[in-house]
């Protein structure tokens, strides 16, 4: 390991952030958002890490197809669904249940030949007016799809949440109106609730729950943290001092010389840096851990490392362990610090950061024998 950045992965605690999930919706089946490798957390670890789930949820069809080629035998919702008869294809040999989200991807189906019915979701576009059947397109979309052979009865429903973790905007009421005016006397399976959604909007805690950010222990909200929620960070991001030396007041740190010291300083050199996927816009004054105590960046972060006043840490030497984020130190803050989301920081890890499994690995639904 020596100096290099690592991110530590509890899968323990994504075990316990599903159960804090089926705390909010102890009714609901769980579809688990794992896109994107699991927000940079690990496409087949998380799915792994989460036997218990009902479903997971992919964006794009290759995410799918990994899950399957590694074994992962639940129910894979693929969000953008497909685009072309080869695609429709691909997800019924594999098993994947597409989103319906356009009529042109009715016309495909039925023009399709398949050997057995395809389990397929229908979105509706709520107002987020990113994917879905318009109010207007639902209808006849619904009775089309119905009416289809080559997919499998009943069809459940989904919409996504715009504004969810924004609690006093009326718009979440307004979807959630316009969805139910869209069914009508359909009484379909519903899949409603994001993390925020589920947390905070009763009216969301349907057939289906769909929690994404909240697995991974990081809060939905603004101005929140997951430990605020009662949820538990899995990543933590680690890297190690590899250089300190004494600076005077005046000394300028850094590409640029931005930053002059104001005083005295004890300078220390972290491997980390914007080629590992720490956020190179992160602001002097940003918290990163040494020794269980706050030191603040300093100076511009560069591709390799970070530059830390450990004047008010004067234990600190070098090969100290450094936490970035994570375990005692909220992913959400340091987002803030650097103008960002948390979903940027998480999903930004590059591949040169090794990942590092610890805590018990919960049971394997499909063991091999």
């Amino acid at each position: 390991m020596g100096c290099s950045a690592h991110a530590t992965l509890n899968l323990a605690a994504v075990a316990r952030n599903l159960a804090r999930v089926r705390g909010f919706a102890p009714s609901a089946k769980v579809m688990a958002v794992i896109k994107a490798d699991a927000y940079g957390h690990g496409l087949v670890r998380i799915a792994r890490g989460l036997p218990d789930a009902d479903a997971f949820a992919v964006a794009r069809l290759d995410e799918g197809l990994a899950l399957r080629q590694a074994g992962v035998a639940q129910r894979i919702a693929v969000l953008q669904g497909f685009v072309n008869a080869r695609e429709l294809e691909a997800h019924a040999r594999h098993g994947l249940e597409p989103i319906i989200h356009a009529p042109r991807q009715i016309d495909l189906l039925e023009q399709a030949q398949l050997p057995a019915p395809l389990a397929v979701w229908a979105k509706l576009d709520s107002g987020m007016h990113r994917l879905g059947l318009l109010p207007e397109e639902f209808d006849a979309g619904m009775a089309r799809l119905h009416a289809c052979p080559a997919v499998l009865k009943p069809i459940p429903v989904m919409t996504h949440l715009a504004n969810a973790d924004m609690l006093q905007d009326p718009l979440t009421e307004r979807q959630l109106s316009v969805f139910e005016r869209a069914l009508g006397t359909l009484r379909p399976e519903r899949g409603i609730g994001n993390s925020a959604g589920l947390m905070a909007w009763t009216g969301t805690r349907v057939e289906w729950v769909r929690p994404g950010i909240m697995l991974y222990g990081v809060s939905p909200f603004p101005y929140r943290t997951g430990p605020d929620d009662g949820l538990e960070p899995v990543m933590t991001f680690r890297t190690r001092l590899i250089a300190i030396k004494q600076l005077r007041a005046g000394d300028a740190v850094g590409y640029g010389g931005d930053w002059i010291c104001p005083h005295p300083t004890r300078l220390g050199v972290a491997a980390v840096g914007y080629g590992d996927g720490y956020p190179r816009h992160a602001q002097p004054g940003t918290p990163v851990l040494v020794r269980g105590q706050r030191v603040p960046l300093i100076g511009r972060v560069s591709m390799d490392m970070i530059t830390l006043d450990l004047t008010d840490c004067p234990a600190a030497q070098v090969e100290d362990e450094a936490i970035l984020w994570g375990e005692g130190l909220p992913v959400e803050e340091i987002a803030r610090h650097a103008a960002t989301i948390p979903y940027d920081l998480l999903c930004g890890i590059t591949p040169r950061v090794q990942r590092i499994e610890i805590g018990p690995r919960p049971r394997d639904p499909n063991p091999t024998t």
